[in-house]
């Protein structure tokens, strides 16, 4: 860890810890997504790649540490989890990953009105309203942690 980025991460406050009647609400928050996602049917392995894609494109170092174990524990192969930040330049994914991560990247950019409106019809093409709407929601949860852990500097320790 360089001086500086050592420096700041001594000076930021977690804040989630800060006002954790706020954070746990946001634990409810992700608890109700979770049951939605599992009641649409989703499979663990796409919500994770859900959350590591969106993960990826804010750069969040602790969210990506949490979610790569997450996708590992589920069954995703290291292989897919390398190639994700690439997904659309690769076979790897499956019609229903890609419309997922292409709706958690609009979820992610929503100024990009031209790419939101390709995801949203890529993904109405393969997923049903209700997994359509558990993607989003995943997106939406996980762009909210990223904030809190980006802005907290909330460390990736080892083990």
């Amino acid at each position: 860890m360089s001086d500086a980025v050592e420096a700041s991460a001594g000076q930021r406050i977690f804040v989630d810890k800060q006002h954790p009647d706020a954070y746990k609400a946001f634990v409810r928050a992700a608890q109700t997504v979770r049951a939605a996602t599992d009641a649409a049917g989703l499979n663990r392995i796409l919500v994770e790649l859900v959350n590591l894609r969106v993960s990826q494109l804010n750069g969040c170092a602790y969210c990506l540490d949490v979610h790569t174990r997450a996708a590992l524990a589920a069954g995703e192969t290291p292989r897919r989890l390398g190639v994700l930040a690439a997904w659309r330049d690769t076979l790897l994914f499956t019609p229903r990953e890609r419309a997922a991560l292409a709706l958690a990247e609009a979820t992610t950019h929503p100024s990009e009105a031209d790419a939101q409106e390709r995801a949203y019809a890529e993904a109405r093409g393969v997923l049903d309203d209700t997994e359509l709407s558990a993607v989003i929601w995943v997106a939406i949860t996980i762009n909210a942690f990223n904030r809190v852990s980006i802005l907290s500097k909330h460390p990736v320790r080892e083990g």
